[in-house]
């Protein structure tokens, strides 16, 4: 089970965090040269290694200093390697976030806020920006965030730039001056190989104080990001990721940032997995950002394809040999590819790189990686050029990449969910974190069959179409009989094809015919009195405290008058105050369970 490391505390540290990385950057040196030696053996003994502490510790990974005995240092070179560890050390920051999220179930509300705490760390713009970079999931929803230096007793309040979800990075900065006083940014290191050594530094579970963890680079390649239920470029390590070191940075052996903590993976069968988002797709989250003055995501080809590893299939499709490549299976509707690709074209190259029939590509020495890797590397609106086979002849096509478009949206971007309400019919959108409301972290084999197949096989016909569901009935007069439905999606209203929730909004507020029909999934259908429902809508939303009959976003669909009340209704009940902060440390307990849950929600 993968699991995001949004958190609290720190674990096992020494007093003096330089020291404890001067200590352990004295026995790089050592470890060096016995991996010269003995190679693989030496690097196997880094299993047993979890924590740096004063006493006994592992290989910290800082850069280390000419001219000194790094296997017995004196007293005074300890203390200089620690002045050097220090200076990397105090670009290391604590997060602290006040979080209100979506109720998905109740749409009209917001759960009870919870407070966390995370890791974070300060970098420098490519024109002298002051920025701080985190996880996604540690600022996801926040109300309030504070962020605090180490050694420092004051916390500062921080403004959210921009939400990555789908790479969870985040990105923040801090108006006060003060904050920046007698700090270096880090600075981003190159991607690492298979057995670089590398340093964890956070503030993770167990303390109050920064600490430090590491171990080595495991594997290399793309990887299930949890919080983003999306792929991409990811690299495993065995130092320990706990709760808490969310967005810390990772330190390569130069002292440079090599990647962010991001995630776990638990089980009875795993033991010291974590992962690390690497610079590339750093790099690539800063660059969108700088190019569009906001975080647009990573593109999609806008296409499903399959492995073609049976040679009776590359037969079948003229496949001749020496040639290679994947399937398209289908083309996405709504995507700049359907005018160029079609189904049952083979996909031989990729900007001129080869694709493998098991669908991966060559990755540096000796190394292969999926061919998605090529795809997260451009941005959305890029040409690309493809080398296809189509019914046996090689043509060469362009094709612009595009946003993912999904039927079912696997999040909102930071949005809060969108709801219709007639009489007591709960009409939302269909999206995961929906049906994980529902249904809990076993989603995927609890829902109902119709809504996994368009969450995992449906695809957009038009570009604006959702899954608009029935999500629950609330009793009254008008709805009698209906009590028990729940989680259908609606197909038609009076007839006519739903589209989206602001279509059918619109049909029901427009409606003067003397009955409202709501046609189902599974053939059942709603029919209400026009006149009675309407009048039953008021008493429902009086009755359940719901501020308006529609979401916000669906506001200007009223009339004037009451689209301006909706609009003040939803500012009010969203503005919820955060906690005093003699209720934050009460507040961190419950968080750190609720952390742990959430992380590991997504498995």
């Amino acid at each position: 089970m993968l699991k995001s490391r949004t958190g609290e505390r720190s674990t096992a540290q020494a007093p003096e965090a330089g020291v404890e990385l001067a200590r352990a950057t004295a026995q790089v040196s050592q470890t060096a040269e016995l991996r010269q030696v003995s190679g693989a053996a030496a690097c196997s003994t880094h299993g047993n290694k979890h924590r740096a502490t004063l006493d006994d510790t592992e290989e910290a990974l800082l850069p280390p200093l000419p001219g000194r005995d790094f296997v017995n240092p004196t007293d005074g070179e300890l203390e200089e390697l620690a002045a050097e560890g220090a200076k990397f050390m105090d670009a290391v920051i604590k997060v602290f976030c006040v979080h209100t999220e979506p109720n998905y179930s109740l749409p009209w509300q917001r759960k009870r806020q919870y407070a966390s705490t995370s890791s974070g760390f300060l970098v420098s713009g490519p024109e002298g920006e002051r920025w701080l970079l985190t996880n996604a999931h540690s600022v996801e929803y926040s109300s309030q965030v504070k962020v605090k230096r180490r050694g420092d007793d004051q916390k500062f309040l921080a403004e959210v730039l921009a939400v990555g979800t789908e790479c969870d990075i985040a990105l923040l900065t801090v108006a006060d001056p003060a904050f920046w006083e007698g700090v270096t940014p880090l600075v981003f290191g190159a991607l690492p190989r298979l057995q670089d050594g590398v340093a964890v530094v956070g503030y993770p579970i167990g303390g109050d104080t920064i600490s430090v963890t590491s171990g080595v680079v495991s594997r290399i390649e793309v990887t299930s990001y949890v919080h983003g239920s999306t792929e991409l470029l990811g690299v495993q390590i065995d130092a320990a990721i706990n709760s808490g070191n969310s967005g810390g940075p990772v330190f390569n052996d130069r002292g440079q940032c090599c990647g962010i903590a991001f995630q776990s993976l638990a089980g009875s069968d795993a033991e010291n997995i974590g992962y690390v988002i690497p610079t590339p797709v750093i790099q690539h989250f800063l660059t969108d950002f700088k190019r569009n003055g906001r975080y647009s995501g990573f593109p999609v080809l806008g296409v499903k394809w399959q492995r073609m590893e049976s040679a009776a299939l590359r037969a079948s499709h003229r496949l001749a040999a020496g040639q290679k490549g994947v399937l398209v299976r289908s083309v996405a509707p709504t995507s700049p590819a359907a005018g160029t690709l079609r189904a049952g074209d083979i996909i031989m190259r990729f900007d001129g790189i080869q694709v493998a029939c098991d669908g991966t590509v060559p990755f540096r020495t000796g190394e292969r990686i999926s061919f998605h890797y090529l795809i997260s590397q451009k941005y959305t609106g890029d040409q690309v050029r493809l080398d296809v086979l189509r019914v046996g002849q090689t043509v060469e096509l362009s094709v612009r990449l595009a946003s993912p478009d999904a039927l079912v949206p696997l999040h909102l971007g930071g949005l809060g969910p969108s709801f219709l309400i007639t009489a007591g019919i709960v009409f939302t959108v269909c999206c995961e974190p929906y049906l994980q409301s529902e249904y809990g972290a076993d989603y995927v084999s609890e829902s109902p069959v119709k809504l996994l197949d368009r969450l995992l096989h449906g695809q957009r016909q038009v570009a604006d179409e959702q899954v608009v569901v029935l999500s629950q009935v609330l009793a009254c007069d008008a709805t009698l009989g209906y009590e028990e439905l729940y989680n259908v999606q609606v197909l038609r209203f009076n007839g006519e094809p739903v589209l989206n929730l602001r279509h059918l909004a619109q049909l029901c507020l427009a409606c003067t015919a003397p009955f409202m029909r709501f046609d189902l999934d599974y053939d059942e259908v709603v029919v209400l009195h026009t006149e009675a429902a309407r009048a039953a809508t008021s008493e429902i939303l009086e009755l359940h405290s719901i501020p308006a009959p529609v979401s916000r976003d669906l506001a200007d669909l009223l009339p004037p008058a009451a689209a301006q009340a909706a609009v003040a209704a939803h500012a009010a009940t969203a503005a919820a105050p955060p906690p005093p902060p003699a209720l934050e440390a009460e507040l961190v307990p419950l968080s750190r369970l609720h952390a742990w849950e959430l992380g590991g929600r997504k498995s």
